[in-house]
């Protein structure tokens, strides 16, 4: 569960992005930049660390966002980062995420397959995945090349693990167990 400093940075930027009819959007950049945090040491450190100059994190900040990003999320990720709080920009895009699917009445399920997944496979699971929860579900695909093949899918606290890696451990317990 997220603390109330990254609860309340993701109720900010969210209201300003409902209010900017922009969420969805925001939502996206975020969940891709938090991705993007989490696997790559060198970019949560330059943003994360209090001690390099800010300008330095700006031009970062620029390359990794620059003109591709809305100006909201850009904004946003340059006000945290210099209060300080660039640590934090994983969990309050997660948080953020939380929000948005919770005010759109769905669950979000972050998928890590070991490639890309075409939008029909992206729905099909989508699909499979409310059957199980018994709730509409967003699919938010993360390319995780660790997976030797198959999905993981994280909705909340709910694990499915459908990796290779997976199977062949269940299967070497079965023959050694």
């Amino acid at each position: 569960m997220a603390d109330a400093t990254i609860r309340g940075y993701a109720a900010a930027i969210f209201e300003m992005a409902r209010g900017e009819g922009v969420m969805e959007r925001v939502e996206g950049e975020l969940f891709q930049l938090a991705r993007a945090l989490e696997g790559s040491d060198d970019l949560a450190e330059a943003l994360g660390d209090n001690r390099m100059p800010m300008e330095r994190k700006q031009g970062v900040i620029d390359d990794l966002l620059g003109r591709r990003a809305h100006r909201l999320t850009t904004s946003f990720v340059s006000f945290a980062v210099g209060l300080g709080r660039g640590g934090d920009l994983g969990a309050i895009a997660d948080e953020f995420t939380l929000r948005s699917a919770e005010a759109r009445n769905r669950a979000v399920a972050e998928v890590r397959s070991a490639i890309p997944l075409d939008e029909a496979t992206v729905e099909r699971l989508a699909d499979a995945l409310a059957k199980r929860i018994g709730n509409q579900v967003e699919v938010r695909v993360v390319v995780d090349e660790s997976i030797l093949g198959g999905l993981v899918a994280r909705v909340g606290d709910t694990v499915i693990d459908g990796t290779v890696r997976k199977r062949l451990e269940q299967l070497r317990e079965a023959v050694t167990g």
